[in-house]
């Protein structure tokens, strides 16, 4: 192979740092390399990422293998024990075209592989600027990186260290760039996105960077965040959700499970009537606003009332999109120390969750049949209306904004008839 190709696991932030890390490898001058940009959020995510690796190794013989992200930042010796990689990079590490030009020779030992550093000694977030995101039409912006908060099931605060919020001048101008090389949608990420802010001058808040952002770039026609904590949402969030059409009627909710002792156990920070409330004020607020969630099926000491709490919670937010993660213990969070359950009643538990996602979903879908839409169309026939629900636009260029009337649905996607469209 000649260049460098980038492996992508888990969050839409990965997905924007990957570009980043593309750039500074590019201009640190590394040619026939993979570098593999790993997730940490399960033992899955791991196990994944280690296939990943070895599948690149066979593919290509020859090349450099360089892993990072969450997973190499807090389980740098399994990677770096690896026979497959030439190095191992922290998450930090990871965003330097000097990392990349420092890289080890081949056949090195597996300390010699390491640039991993302490994460928790980080304390500010430089400004990344990328021109294109690869293969989407919808394009990521950082926000905000790490997390103060220490859910007890959660490793990720130590692959990404303590939360820190990119400048908000520096945001505008990453806006900037990517409208002016044709990117209409722009979604704001983080760790914990709605902690933005706690850290700068001032204390702006993530709602009043959006109201910003759509204020001073004014081509960005569809604005977007990634998952949030309803509970950190602030009054210039809730104002842009009621009044600015150009603030996308979705919201995708960090809510964990349903159960007040399960979320003590977790060491959330709402209660099962603080989701509720939030998902009611919001319906109240843009009454055609649709709700993803995560929620984590057969976390410790779960009973079947607890699970059960959890699944009617996605009925009484009205939860459109339900992600369901088995709970996996990862090695040092407090979680893995508790009671724990029998891994198959875990896994049966969290396709009883999806079977209930499913229902939810499918209600969802008939309740937009008949409706009318504006959608933004994907490079892989697909598009996705304001509230983010996929609809199949087989006869539509890549880039394309449409207005389009629903005629069905298929149990997965949404069916169209286009009415007006053009290329955005």
């Amino acid at each position: 192979m000649s260049g460098v190709e980038v492996i992508t696991f888990g969050c839409r932030l990965n997905t924007y740092e990957s570009e980043v890390m593309r750039a500074q490898a590019e201009k640190a001058g590394l040619n026939n390399a993979v570098l593999v940009n790993t997730c940490a959020v399960t033992g899955e995510a791991v196990r994944q990422a280690r296939a990943a690796i070895r599948r690149a190794r066979r593919e290509n013989p020859h090349a450099r293998i360089i892993v990072t992200g969450c997973a190499a930042q807090t389980e740098k010796q399994t990677f770096a024990e690896m026979p497959e990689v030439d190095a191992v990079l922290g998450n930090e590490e990871k965003l330097t075209s000097a990392s990349y030009r420092a890289l080890p020779d081949f056949g090195v030992s597996a300390e010699e592989k390491l640039r991993v550093n302490d994460i928790m000694s980080i304390k500010a977030t430089a400004p990344q600027m990328i021109k294109h995101i690869d293969g989407h039409v919808r394009a990521f912006i950082q926000v905000q990186n790490g997390c103060d908060h220490r859910c007890t099931f959660c490793i990720i605060p130590y692959g990404r260290g303590n939360s820190r919020s990119v400048p908000m001048g520096a945001v505008v101008e990453q806006a900037r760039k990517l409208t002016e090389n044709g990117y209409c949608e722009i979604v704001l990420t983080g760790v914990d996105a709605t902690s933005y802010g706690a850290d700068l001058p001032g204390e702006p808040s993530l709602g009043y960077l959006a109201r910003t952002l759509l204020k001073q770039v004014p081509e960005i026609l569809r604005l977007r965040l990634s998952s949030i904590d309803s509970i950190e949402a602030d009054k210039h969030l809730m104002d842009l959700i009621a009044d600015e059409p150009r603030f996308m009627p979705h919201l995708h909710l960090s809510l964990q499970h349903g159960d007040d002792m399960i979320l003590k156990r977790m060491k959330r920070r709402h209660m099962r009537a603080d989701a509720i409330a939030f998902c009611h004020q919001v319906r109240s607020l843009r009454p055609e606003i649709a709700f993803g969630a995560d929620m984590i099926a057969g976390f410790p000491t779960e009973t079947e009332e607890m699970f059960e709490n959890a699944a009617t919670l996605a009925e009484e937010c009205g939860i459109s999109s339900l992600h369901v993660f088995p709970y996996s213990p990862r090695p040092g969070t407090p979680a893995a120390r508790m009671p724990q359950l029998d891994r198959g009643l875990i896994k049966q538990r969290a396709a009883r969750l999806r079977e209930r996602g499913n229902i939810l979903s499918h209600a969802h879908l008939d309740r937009m049949v008949g409706t009318e839409q504006t959608i933004l169309v994907e490079n892989r026939g697909f598009a996705h209306t304001k509230n983010f629900t996929l609809v199949a636009a087989p006869d539509l260029a890549a880039r394309t904004l449409a207005q389009v009337r629903i005629t069905g649905h298929n149990g997965k996607h949404l069916d169209m008839q286009c009415l007006a469209a053009q290329v955005a």
